[in-house]
């Protein structure tokens, strides 16, 4: 799996960081974006979540 955030449409609700943090944070101007490394969703059930729960759907994620 890869997960990936689109800039360009995220409006840093941070519902990403708070459903799963173990593979989303936050940039310095509130924006969502995928920590380094963990592009493959760490394993984190909780990612897929992450990606509904976006208000605008700004996260992607792509099955192998």
């Amino acid at each position: 799996m890869r997960v990936s955030i689109d800039s360009d449409n995220c409006i840093g609700s941070g519902q990403c960081a708070l459903t799963a943090s173990t593979v989303f944070t936050q940039d310095d101007d509130g924006f969502g974006m995928v920590l380094p490394g963990r592009e493959d969703g760490a394993g984190d059930p909780l990612v897929r979540e992450a990606v509904r729960a976006c208000p605008v759907q700004a996260i992607a994620l792509e099955e192998d």
